[in-house]
Parts: structure tokens; sequence; C-alpha cells
């Protein structure tokens, strides 16, 4: 008797539904904690909901993150609110590419991140920092966020190619870039300002383009001048407007690594034993350090994409054009991936440590050359690491009483003085 049963088909389960018709109002309330309320509450690391209107899918974990830095799996078109688009990458820059064009642009970025192109610019800013200390000694007190976003900004721009030609220009573009940096996770105002400068500094990057363009570049190796006559997968020479935001997309994020330098003034602040290890040279305890602060101070809360196509992963299935969210901040924190006690700043437990490569996710996970993951993670490594160590051994300050409160609605979030410090003096 000839048996008549069909295959069976694979069981598939749904996805875990957030309570709420609409969860766009919780999310700003909650900021980064917002993906991770709902996985805690659900018992899952996967749940569904709707933000402005619109079906998401939000995942942690390092099995999550596996699975959204798949090569080919996803595109970050359509996937990030415009308004914080327009601040963190724009329209026609590389983390909006996909396929060729994004291959061959990727392979440009990676290039200017070089270890020998990050070296320079750490020895750039560590010129800054020391002429900046020589400062700190003639005033009462600084505020430390106000005073590296300045340093990284004239740093980054003598390292592109691009050098601000005076004390006014400085303040200028360091205005603007903080501003972008500043709005990119808010709605209102703080998002209105940094889109309003950023408008400034786009004509600023596309005069500078233009410039290498006719006259020639200062330096042929800088990265302005790569930038200004890379070849793009069509043949064609980026166009200006796409050069000036590839110029500003390299400029931009050393900016952004003074929260990371403020993150980890703080910790040195409140963990002082830290100080002792990072004053005294000892570069595996610094290695450690940095890692920890990038693993649990608050960055990006999220990263979003598009399905490229239907996939199946642990027995759900995904449809194309499907939008989901990887919470960055939670991943980082996972107790299955951080010994239980990942809400627990612990630098030690890097000591050794071989990571996955999906398990601190701080500037994305995966392959740097094939996915998108961010071509600048080790320049932000290096450049904490340098500024922390001249503040650990070269400059003695004191730590006011202040606020130093780290709101997680506010995104992206600072300690809320940006930590102040006065009797500033060099170390003889």
């Amino acid at each position: 008797m000839n048996d008549l049963r069909q295959p069976a088909l694979p069981v598939h389960r749904a996805i875990p539904e957030a309570p709420g018709f609409d969860n766009t109002y919780a999310l700003l309330s909650e900021g980064y904690r917002f993906i991770g309320n709902r996985c805690d509450a659900l018992n899952s690391d996967i749940f569904s909901t709707r933000l402005m209107l619109k079906r998401v899918v939000c995942v942690r974990g390092e099995a999550a993150a596996r699975m959204f830095y798949q090569p080919g799996r996803f595109t970050r078109r359509r996937a990030i609110p415009p308004t914080t688009l327009a601040l963190l990458q724009d329209h026609g820059s590389t983390q909006v590419l996909d396929g060729e064009m994004h291959r061959l642009r990727k392979e440009l970025m990676l290039a200017l991140q070089s270890p020998q192109q990050r070296a320079r610019l750490v020895a750039l800013a560590e010129a800054e920092w020391r002429r900046q200390f020589a400062l700190w000694a003639r005033r009462r007190q600084v505020v430390l966020i106000q005073e590296a976003q300045a340093v990284l900004c004239r740093a980054a721009c003598a390292w592109a190619g691009v050098p601000l030609a005076n004390a006014d220009e400085a303040v200028l573009r360091t205005a603007e870039f903080s501003a972008m940096i500043d709005g990119a996770g808010a709605v209102g105002p703080r998002n209105w300002l940094g889109q309003s400068l950023r408008r400034h500094t786009e004509q600023w990057a596309r005069e500078r383009i233009n410039a290498i363009r006719m006259d020639g570049p200062l330096d042929p190796d800088s990265p302005a001048a790569r930038i200004a006559y890379h070849v793009d997968a069509d043949g064609e020479v980026l166009s200006g407007e796409h050069a000036a935001v590839e110029l500003i997309n390299i400029l931009r994020p050393v900016v952004a690594v003074a929260r990371y330098i403020v993150f980890g003034a703080l910790a040195l602040h409140e963990f002082p034993e830290w100080r002792e290890r990072l004053a005294g040279g000892d570069d595996a305890a610094l290695d450690m350090f940095v890692q920890e602060v990038r693993r649990y101070y608050p960055f990006f809360p999220a990263v979003g994409g598009r399905a490229l196509e239907d996939f199946e992963w642990q027995g759900l299935r995904f449809a194309k054009s499907d939008w989901v969210l990887l919470d960055l901040y939670g991943t980082n924190r996972h107790p299955g991936s951080w010994g239980g006690d990942g809400e627990h700043f612990r630098p030690g437990r890097f000591e050794g440590r071989q990571g996955s490569g999906f398990d601190l996710v701080s500037h994305g996970a995966g392959d740097y050359a094939g996915g998108h993951r961010c071509p600048g993670e080790m320049v932000t490594v290096e450049l904490t690491k340098s500024a922390l160590r001249l503040l650990a051994s070269e400059v003695a300050y004191e730590v006011p009483p202040q606020d130093l409160a780290i709101d997680l609605a506010r995104m992206p979030t600072l300690p809320a003085s940006g930590f102040v410090m006065e009797s500033l003096r060099l170390r003889r």
C-alpha cells in the first residue's frame, strides 16, 4: 500500500507581540532600555511591535547579531528615520549602499582607516591634547565633552587634509559636528539644530572637495584627496555632493569619539584603582578598560535594517522588506554573552577574552569588508585609549560635585554635566 502522507512541513513559531498598538512614545520615554524592557517582560530576545505606525521586529543578543549581520541579508535603506539618516550618514553614503557599490565604497573607507592612517590621526590628536592641557592650567575648570570635541575636530580635519584655517573656524566646525551627533537620536529642536548646522558643513565640505579637484590636494594620499578622486562601481568619480557626504562621514565619527572619552573619564573617577594602572603604562589594562567602556556605556541604542529577501531564522519567518531593529545596548549587556553580570562595569572580563565578533556590537558586528560593520571601530578604540592614557598620566585634576547621572531616555546620552574638571595642572 502506497504511503500517501505528505512530507511534514517545518513548524514555525510566532514572534511574540509587545503590548500596545504603537510603542513610539514608549521608545522615546525609555530610550536605550526600550527593547530590553520588552524582551525581559516577554522572556524572549525577539518581539514585534509598531513604531511610527509601522511594524518592526526588535531583537537582541549574539545570535540575533549573527542573523542581522549576515552579508546580503539586510539593507539600511528605509530602515532608519530620515531625520536620523540625514545627520548620521545621509543619502549616497557607504552605509546605505548595497552590492558592488557598497563593496567598492567600503574598500575606500577601510583604506582610509589603515594602521598607518590610524597612527597618524592618533599622533595629531595627542599633540592637540597636550596643547589643550597647557591651556587648562590657566583655567579654573573645564567641561570635558566640550574640550574633547574641539581637540578631535581639529585633529580630524588636519588628518583628512582639510585643516582648519583659524580658531573661529575650529569653533564653528566643532559646533556643527557636535550638533549632528547630539541631534541624531532626537525628535524636535535638537534634531532641527543638527540638520540646520549640517547644511553649513555640507557647503564647507563641497568647497573643500572642489578646491582639491581644481587646485590639487595638499597631500595626494590624504583621506580628502582619496575621496575626491574615488571612482565608484559605475565608473564615475563621486559627485561633489556624495564626496562631501563621505568627507563628513570620516570627520564626524572622530568627533563622536569624545563621548567614549567622557565615559572613560567617568569610569576612571568611579573606579580610581584603574586610573593608577593606566597611569603606570599598563597597556593590557588600558585595552581591557577601553573595551569595557565601549561595552558598558551607552553610545547609539539600536541599528535598523530592511530584509532584502525572505529568510528563516530559529523557526521564524521573515519576509522581504521586513523592518528589523537590533538592540546594540542590550546586546552589549546580554547575560548570555557576559556571564550574567553584563550590568556591572568589570574591565577584567576582557583579559584573554576572544570575542566572537557578534557579542560586543557598539560599532556593529561581523566582517568589516563584506558587511555593514563600521570601518572606524579601531580608530575609536585607539583614540579613546590614547586620550585616557594621557588623562591618567599627564594631567592632574579634581572632579567637583556635579550631576553625573546618565539619562537613558536621552539618545545619544552623556553624563548630565558633561564631566566638569577643576584644579587642573600638568604632572611633572
